[in-house]
């Protein structure tokens, strides 16, 4: 199954998938899961389920030695299809004049004929289903078409980031990732609206090309804040202030807020290279093959069709204006220092971010950490021993492997995943001096003494045993 992310403007676009085009028009008004076939034209028609036929036995063979692929087997040729095709015939009577015109089909078995059905039905009908987007979904697809985008991080490890990071409704957390935006929108989708994110970002803005696809309604987005990953040493030092955001670059990206989705707008000019790698992904939507963000307000894109330049300079300025009051309010919000949790997924470095952002997380919360590779965790993990603050720290790397469930021939695929990333994770604790309370300082001492004192049992078996 291949799966294609696309926004709906409701006007009549073209929109291309597996060498299918077709236009989204009829999609309105159904609900998700429906099923349609693409008609002549490119239009979609809802399919009804069709009620299985009761099951008759069938003329197969009981085994496939005697059939011999030398491609002679198959009477129709390719113009033959391709006439088919143009005479408007549907897939599905494509598929029954091949197992007509095959001559080794009914030699093979019966698993042989219902593989050889479903690869002709793959390739000639063509079937779309409109599916609600989703973490897992979106993940998957992810992974399976640019991991690069996501950092090769794989879905189940993404499963076990929102585990071991305990997300859920209520929570105060703090986000840096470059993963275009899935992670963030996985937080969002298990917090369901109620807490609050704060994202930290590198470069010019955040990027949020996968969080903009979960179509998340406007009142999520009151719970998210942003902050600039390089004011971050300000925020921890004591002096950052508000004229400092003034001092960033005008042209700097910022996330619309007017629409029910999250909609990614990039910079014209990066500072930061890093940033660059990310930036096409709502630039060049046909060079991405899978992923295809169409923008759902075209007239961002050319500002001088709404209106006059001074209309547009005004709109500019209070968007920066209002960007610049939720810097000051994720800034508020970081210096309380108790946040609920921490998550990293980052292309960059994990040790000098993790090492820093601890600060602002409160004590007995948990971290994690991604990583492609495993030495930068190897060398964050040995850090964080020295450092201390933090227990249970613990580096992992998660197994999968697909099996295929069917009647008489279930097994485990012989491809599998070669590796979905790193994760270290564990709890923070507070660090306070024992000197600072006598009464805890005499309780540890009692405990030392009774940890070097030797059981009276064990002295009295020695002094038998010598005896």
């Amino acid at each position: 199954m291949y799966s294609k992310q696309c926004k709906f403007s409701g006007e009549s676009e073209k929109v291309t998938f597996e060498k299918q085009w077709f236009y989204l028009d009829n999609v309105i008004g159904h609900s998700y899961g429906t099923t349609f076939e693409v008609t002549s034209g490119g239009s979609l028609q809802p399919t009804k389920k069709k009620e299985e036929p009761p099951s008759e036995t069938k003329e197969a063979g009981t085994d496939n030695r005697n059939i011999v692929d030398d491609g002679k087997s198959q009477k129709l040729t390719q113009d033959d299809i391709k006439a088919l095709k143009d005479k408007g015939i549907k897939g599905e009577e494509i598929v029954q004049q091949l197992i007509e015109n095959s001559t080794t089909f009914r030699d093979k078995t019966e698993f042989a004929q219902d593989k050889y059905i479903k690869k002709k039905k793959k390739k000639y009908e063509a079937i779309i289903t409109v599916v609600k987007p989703s973490t897992r979904i979106l993940s998957i697809m992810y992974y399976a078409r640019e991991p690069g985008k996501i950092n090769h991080m794989r879905y189940d490890t993404l499963a076990q980031m929102l585990t071991l990071g305990n997300i859920r409704a209520g929570n105060k957390m703090i986000v840096m990732e470059t993963c275009a935006g899935l992670v963030l929108g996985a937080m969002m989708e298990r917090m369901g609206g109620f807490g609050s994110i704060i994202q930290l970002y590198p470069g010019g803005g955040p990027v949020r090309a996968a969080t903009a696809c979960f179509g998340f309604p406007k009142s999520f987005l009151s719970g998210l804040y942003e902050f600039p990953l390089n004011k971050v040493g300000s925020l921890l030092n004591g002096t950052f202030s508000a004229e400092m955001l003034s001092s960033e670059p005008k042209d700097s990206a910022s996330v619309e807020e007017s629409s029910d989705t999250l909609e990614e707008k990039q910079t014209s000019e990066q500072e930061n290279e890093d940033s660059m790698a990310e930036a096409p992904e709502s630039n060049h939507p046909k060079e991405q093959g899978a992923v295809e963000i169409i923008s759902p307000d075209p007239a961002y894109k050319e500002p001088k069709e709404r209106g006059s330049k001074k209309d547009y300079s005004q709109e500019k300025q209070r968007r920066q204006e209002e960007q610049r009051k939720r810097h000051l309010e994720a800034a508020a919000l970081l210096s309380e220092r108790n946040a609920d949790g921490l998550i990293v997924a980052s292309r960059f470095h994990p040790t000098p971010l993790l090492l820093s952002l601890l600060d602002f997380v409160a004590p007995s919360r948990p971290f994690v950490v991604y990583c492609q590779y495993k030495e930068p965790l190897l060398e964050c993990y040995t850090k964080l021993r020295e450092r201390g603050g933090v227990i249970n720290l613990r580096l992992s790397e998660t197994w999968l492997r697909n099996y295929q469930v069917l009647p008489d021939r279930s097994h485990p695929k012989l491809l599998m995943s070669g590796g979905g990333g790193y994760l270290l994770s564990g709890f923070t604790v507070a660090m306070e001096n024992l000197k600072a309370d006598p009464s805890l300082k005499s309780n540890s001492s009692t405990l030392e003494l009774h940890e070097t004192e030797e059981p009276a049992a064990k002295k009295w078996k020695y002094l038998e045993s010598d005896s």
